[in-house]
């Protein structure tokens, strides 16, 4: 029979993804709005921003934390652009946004002394193989596979290369060893379910020294510049953004971060994000049609949760088709370079109680798209 519960928010996308439980437009401070950027009162909701990030996630007070246009795609281009070329570059990829950096390297800034540590959807490459006399670049947390690293002892301590890692959908749900990490990349609407067109920098004192001391020899977009006359461009990490940002996306990010804030900080994210995961895989192990993308729980995301299912490509169409037509599930298909399997967010803008009333829906659009007479006719 149809569930007759719903999803109170039936927004699972991967990106943007969910607003946080009770967002309100009308709750954001928007007193910088129609104001510049550059005056005072803009400036300090920037820099506001960036502290309260720094603060929240526990970032070391050495680093530097700046917002940057363009997502984070934006941001992990700023870095490679700014930073490789100076040593050779170990590039790991297990998904589609792995493979995009890899395109960057390889196609675009043409670096010639470049390896590649590649898997399959749903796996991750042996990490251990990189060398740590190289740049490093890795995404934390594969948002279109549901593979995330299990855990940084391959980073070796003494590094002489940069580690630049796209943690896009990692920061604010898991645990960072910033110590480990070099270049930190992430974009609003991701885990906080902010609003798009805005990244995070964050760069450890070994990056800006690379910025301080090496010059690419390819020409550099205004918007890609970091460094000028040998100096990092501090301004970028103290408000003065490059670039016009809009001051409404901006609001609505300090709204997510002083939620984040009121339910206990980073640590409360963490767990609400962990608890949501943990739903599913209770759904999982009792239905013996649906499984994870990745089959090793040590690599498994708890925030973009990639599942299979036994279903052809087209059947998987018609059932995410049936989810959004009844308004229980918005937004779950696999990315286009995935196979074909749902993608469901389960972030700490996700309520568990949301994906607890979505699971009977699974069920019975599984059953409407595998057998579609038997199931018309026992309705």
């Amino acid at each position: 029979m149809t569930p007759q519960i719903k999803p109170a928010n039936p927004n699972f996308s991967s990106g943007p993804c969910a607003k946080r439980p009770g967002y309100q437009l009308a709750n954001l401070s928007t007193e910088t709005l129609g104001r510049s950027h550059r005056a005072a009162i803009g400036k300090n909701a920037l820099e506001k921003a960036i502290v309260d990030t720094k603060t929240i996630l526990g970032i070391p007070d050495d680093y530097r934390v700046g917002i940057v246009p363009a997502s984070d795609t934006g941001a992990m281009e700023m870095a490679m652009w700014s930073m490789l070329g100076e040593r050779p570059v170990d590039v790991c990829a297990w998904e589609a946004f792995g493979q995009e950096w890899l395109t960057d390297i390889t196609k675009q800034l043409q670096l010639k002394d470049v390896r590649s540590f590649l898997a399959d959807y749903g796996q991750i490459p042996a990490l251990e193989q990189t060398d740590p006399n190289h740049d490093i670049v890795f995404t934390f947390n594969g948002t279109t596979s549901g593979v995330r690293v299990p855990h940084c002892d391959w980073i070796a301590d003494d590094r002489q290369g940069l580690t630049i890692c796209d943690a896009t959908s990692a920061v604010f749900a898991m645990e960072m060893p910033w110590h480990k990490l070099d270049v930190i990349t992430f974009s609003w609407q991701k885990v906080l379910g902010g609003e798009g067109a805005h990244g995070m920098l964050i760069l450890s004192p070994r990056a800006v020294a690379r910025l301080e001391s090496y010059t690419p020899s390819w020409p550099m977009p205004k918007i890609f510049r970091l460094a000028k006359g040998g100096k990092l461009m501090e301004g970028i990490f103290e408000g003065s953004t490059i670039n016009t940002p809009s001051m409404l996306c901006v609001a609505d990010y300090q709204d997510a971060l002083d939620w984040v804030q009121s339910m206990g900080g980073l640590q409360a994210a963490i767990a609400k994000s962990k608890a949501n995961l943990a739903v599913l895989e209770d759904f999982i192990a009792r239905t013996p049609w649906i499984d994870f993308l990745a089959q090793d729980a040590s690599i498994r995301s708890n925030t973009s949760v990639c599942l299979s299912l036994d279903l052809t490509p087209d059947q998987v169409k018609a059932l995410i088709k049936l989810l959004a037509e009844h308004k229980v599930a918005f937004d779950v298909g696999a990315y286009r370079d995935a196979p074909a399997g749902l993608r469901i967010w389960c972030g700490s803008t996700v309520e568990a109680s949301d994906l607890k009333a979505l699971l009977p829906w699974l069920e019975w659009g599984y059953q409407q798209v595998k057998t579609p007479a038997t199931a018309e006719a026992q309705a």
